[in-house]
């Protein structure tokens, strides 16, 4: 059988897990809390079990965040729109099958034609689930003219603007679509990416990857709020699934926002933020405290005792200065500044090496999704550039934004399906 005719029938994989999905679905909708219907349990989810892949919303937003990451940002390069939809379609179906811990492929690593090549690459043969994620967002420069896209683009998908202190680097920084994987195995992430890219040869390319450890916010009342390369808990504010006035709110495109096929949908900001770590090392704890506005150890705000407190941003001290200082991290980045905007925060710790000159090329790969960026991401980013004294010991250094559509009914659908039709 020829690679041609093999990818052809490629799409019959979605039917493999459909029920499984629906199954999963409709077992957990009877405790449904208002986010993911992929992740609507009180308790953590097991680390090797599946993630339904169907549902009102796509997995891997309101997800208790697993501990790995493998994101990608690619360029389209058909021109073609059928082919497009076609490589959507191919992807839907394969990401429908590996996220219930099946191959990429109907055929798999070993069960066709040994001439030709495998329809799944195999690194993750004999691995379960693991709890694996994908979540597929559209880039602003997809709506151009190759596509007819120009007028279906939401206005909420709106470039973002030049913030002080950026030090953007082009070829690590938007992309016309990104997929994210998040599972608690790396090797299942980046096995999901990588048959994704295959699939998508001659009509996308890769334009820059991220691999991430650790995750930097908890996305559950479930989870312990983890730290980030600082040693600083990050996150403590952020919306949760259990939030589900405020996830309707914040989070979820609503009717009326813009086009109708991002109803139910959210927009992803991304931004490598690199760290200078050794510079950071050898701060005193009570400048790095000062900075953040935070307990190092337990993580409360500098006027409470525990995490959760509420900062008391009015609260001054003997010498008749705020505790929390106007330039700490805290009190820029908190919603009482920015008329209520609260934000989803999953991002993950990175360290790719070294610079060359000895120093770790470490930091945050921060994601946030809202429900438009105008309103949540851009007035916080906005502050927090301007005054932030964390700004002296962190560089922005990549940037994105993406439409991601709501979840998918069933095996017949496919992503973007609502932004073609």
């Amino acid at each position: 059988m020829s690679g041609i005719s093999r990818r052809k029938l490629f799409g019959l994989g979605a039917a493999g897990v459909a029920a499984a999905g629906a199954v999963g679905a409709g077992a957990l909708a009877g405790r449904s809390l208002g986010g993911d219907s992929a992740t609507v349990t009180s308790d953590e989810p097991s680390v090797s079990g599946p993630v339904p892949f169907y549902g009102a919303h796509q997995a891997g937003i309101t997800t208790p965040a697993q501990d790995r990451l493998h994101f990608v940002a690619l360029d389209v390069t058909t021109e073609k729109k059928a082919e497009l939809v076609e490589l959507l379609q191919e992807w839907t179906a394969a990401a429908a099958r590996m996220t219930q811990g099946k191959e990429a492929g109907t055929f798999g690593a070993v069960g066709g034609d040994p001439e030709a090549p495998p329809d799944d690459t195999g690194e993750a043969l004999g691995l379960p689930p693991s709890g694996l994620t994908l979540t597929i967002g559209f880039g602003p420069s997809l709506f151009d003219k190759r596509f007819g896209l120009v007028d279906r683009r939401p206005p909420s998908l709106a470039d973002l603007p030049a913030f002080p202190g950026d030090a953007l680097i082009p070829e690590i920084s938007g992309g016309d679509i990104c997929l994210q994987a998040c599972a608690h195995d790396p090797q299942v992430a980046v096995h999901a990416i990588r048959n994704l890219v295959r699939i998508g040869f001659g009509k996308v390319s890769v334009r820059y990857s991220q691999l991430g450890f650790g995750r930097t916010s908890s996305t559950s009342r479930a989870q312990a709020t983890p730290r980030n390369l600082m040693g600083f808990k990050d996150g403590t504010a952020n919306l949760k699934l259990e939030d589900t006035e405020m996830l309707r709110e914040h989070l979820w495109a609503a009717p009326g926002d813009g086009p109708a096929w991002m109803d139910g949908g959210t927009y992803l900001v991304t931004r490598k933020i690199r760290m200078h770590i050794e510079t950071w090392d050898r701060a005193p704890l009570s400048e790095q405290e000062a900075i953040f506005g935070r307990d190092k150890g337990v993580g409360a705000p500098l006027t409470g005792r525990d995490e959760f407190d509420e900062p008391d941003l009015a609260k001054t001290g003997p010498d008749g200065k705020p505790v929390i200082a106007d330039d700490s991290h805290v009190r820029l980045a908190h919603p009482s500044l920015h008329g209520g905007a609260r934000i989803l925060r999953r991002g993950y710790n990175y360290v790719d090496g070294s610079d060359g000159l000895g120093r770790l090329d470490a930091g945050l790969f921060f994601m946030a999704y809202q429900r438009d960026p105008r309103k949540q991401f851009v007035p916080i980013q906005q502050a927090l550039a301007a005054k932030d004294s964390l700004n002296e010991y962190i560089k922005h250094v990549s940037s994105g934004i993406f439409a991601c559509p709501p979840g998918l009914a069933d095996a017949g659908d496919y992503w973007g399906h609502s932004l073609f039709a």
